[in-house]
């Protein structure tokens, strides 16, 4: 069930899943809002044919300050973003029983897991879940690509794709660290989309759909609030 779509009799006690995304940009062929599509469409996935849980709009703003480099990103930084997913989280618990942050953006974090941490001690019954994928690469690569192929095939600039910096992301993280993604990456891109087909995308969709889907079913959160 779409929450924005509903009237407020229509709203019952059950859980709220929340999209968490970025607006950064995702290399010279992916949309600005890319992360906030992926845990959107999770979330609806995950949510599809249970009437307990209730799929809220996307947080599109992030923490997304490694990607500032380049034109187009917006981001409202850590402190900002937690003090939103705390308040998220007391206003929804007035009213649901559960609340589940989907987080599809990795610079999100730790920041997701401390507000959720805070919401816990403060006794609401809150969690999170990342859109994560065994081998997925780090941006804007190979398994982002072919999600959005899957998704939004007319979203993807398939033209202008090309390899960024496919070094392990270990191995970048330093310079990264010192001057963002444009420090190791000119076009934005952590891998090589070339390849990508929506066909995989549609198989990692799933993996991260049954995922979230077997979280919420166990409903047992680990010391940080992950659904495990």
């Amino acid at each position: 069930m779409s929450l924005g779509e509903s009237t407020w009799p229509e709203v019952r006690a059950a859980t709220v899943l929340v999209p968490l995304g970025a607006f950064e940009q995702h290399g010279p062929h992916l949309p600005l809002d890319t992360d906030a599509r992926i845990a959107g469409a999770v979330a609806r996935r995950a949510a599809a044919d249970d009437a307990e849980l209730l799929v809220a709009p996307p947080l599109v703003y992030g923490a997304s300050g490694e990607h500032e480099g380049f034109p187009g990103t917006l981001s409202i930084g850590h402190e900002a973003l937690r003090a939103v997913l705390v308040e998220l989280g007391r206003s929804a618990s007035r009213w649901a029983s559960r609340l589940v942050f989907v987080n599809g953006h990795g610079g999100n974090l730790p920041t997701v897991p401390d507000a959720v941490a805070q919401l816990r001690d403060e006794g609401r019954d809150a969690a999170w879940s990342p859109c994560v994928v065994t081998g997925g690469d780090a941006h804007a690569g190979r398994t982002e690509t072919s999600i959005l192929l899957a998704l939004d095939p007319a979203a993807v600039r398939l033209e202008a794709a090309e390899p960024g910096a496919t070094a392990p992301l270990a191995e970048l993280l330093p310079a990264l660290r010192a001057g963002g993604v444009a420090a190791v990456s000119p076009n934005g891109v952590l891998g090589d989309p070339t390849g990508a087909t929506a066909q995989e995308g549609e198989h990692l969709l799933a993996e991260m759909t049954e995922a979230l889907r077997a979280g919420l079913n166990r409903w047992h959160p680990d010391r940080t609030g992950r659904l495990t």
